[in-house]
């Protein structure tokens, strides 16, 4: 049976948060030297930008600190390559009903994206000149399918993460930038119900060129779901947010810094004002987690990235109920004020990023040094 989640409950449960606001073996764990000299730094600036839609932001894919591309429902897509100065709000010809929750930017020109729905309305497109035409490269068949998120580990290798069906998760595998294998025979057994949340298109992490994390919800226990081997083989461990254990809760978003250390955030993605044990992280590969500080606004975190190579250990997280920020890998967090109904959160270097969010906002995100 499919599981109970498809896009109905789905839709209805994100509907209703945004309402409020209009690894195969494990890994022994390495000594976290960084910890012992924390770098707290200035707040970041926060500078909102114009994006030329009103539609929803559901994912960012900074390249890097000019090139960021943007999905978003309506079928619209966003680019700019200032660093945010001006954007480009289109919609994918042919697409214009679909939600893309996920997006990942390669270049100026290339990049691809990821829709979410039933059946049908699940499908891959790719542009090779900066958004100008799209290549349909894959469409599910199945009516039961539902595409959560997808991560690349290069620029031509790539893993897609669907919600479970006949005890099997949907697993997607890119090889050569143009063709997707269905591996969802290597899945591991899914939980009745067990699936993603499409929220940010950050519920898998790739790294190190066969390393993959995802993280599940929706089913009696959240997990997060480890390959060392570019998904040939699984491992699933247990983790401790809360709440979990009911269709609306679990592992949202996912990242890791390298392959020892990482950190997840979610909860009840509908109890938006409620405070949740919503973070936590691991310094063994993920095999096992422990909770951090909650984030400082309540509800469930729906997206979530380390900042790469500030001091390792700072992290921006965000959701319907806020945004914050922490230099300390979750010890402490520090809002960032007024910054709401924000799902998507990315960088590309170690000094500035984008907030994704509701009605067509766009935040840039800039650290000082």
């Amino acid at each position: 049976m499919p599981r109970p989640r498809t896009l109905s409950i789905l839709a209805t449960a994100f509907a209703a948060a945004a309402a409020v606001f209009a690894c195969s073996d494990r890994i022994a764990p390495v000594p976290d030297f960084a910890r012992q000299s924390r770098q707290s730094g200035g707040a970041p600036t926060v500078t909102p930008q114009e994006s030329g839609t009103t539609f929803r932001f559901f994912a960012v894919s900074p390249v890097n600190d000019r090139v960021v591309w943007a999905g978003a429902s309506g079928g619209t897509f966003a680019r700019t390559t200032d660093g945010g100065t001006t954007w480009i709000s289109r919609q994918v010809r042919g697409a214009e009903t679909l939600q893309f929750r996920d997006v990942q930017g390669v270049s100026e020109k290339v990049a691809y994206l990821m829709s979410a729905g039933s059946g049908a309305a699940n499908r891959i497109y790719k542009t090779e000149d900066g958004g100008d035409s799209w290549v349909l490269q894959y469409q599910a068949t199945d009516p039961r399918a539902f595409h959560d998120c997808f991560d690349f580990w290069s620029p031509t290798r790539a893993l897609l993460f669907g919600d479970s069906f006949d005890d099997h998760f949907t697993l997607l595998k890119l090889s050569d930038g143009d063709t997707w294998q269905d591996i969802s025979d290597h899945s591991p057994v899914a939980q009745p119900g067990e699936g993603g949340f499409a929220a940010s298109g950050t519920c898998i992490k790739t790294l190190a060129g066969q390393s993959a994390w995802i993280g599940t919800g929706a089913a009696a226990q959240a997990r997060v779901l480890a390959t060392r081997d570019g998904g040939d083989t699984w491992t699933a461990y247990t983790v401790p947010i809360e709440p979990q254990g009911t269709p609306t809760s679990g592992v949202v978003s996912i990242d890791f810094r390298d392959r020892f250390h990482g950190i997840l955030g979610g909860g009840d993605v509908v109890a938006s004002a409620t405070p949740q044990l919503n973070v936590a992280r691991s310094g063994d590969g993920g095999a096992t987690w422990a909770l951090t500080t909650p984030t400082p606004f309540p509800g469930a975190v729906y997206g979530l990235t380390y900042v790469p190579e500030r001091n390792k250990l700072t992290v921006v997280a965000t959701g319907p109920s806020g945004s914050a920020w922490t230099t300390d890998e979750g010890d402490t967090w520090t809002l960032l004020p007024g910054i709401t109904n924000c799902w998507a959160v990315g960088f590309a270097s170690w000094k500035t990023g984008w907030l994704g969010c509701g009605a067509g906002r766009i935040f840039r995100i800039d650290f000082s040094d």
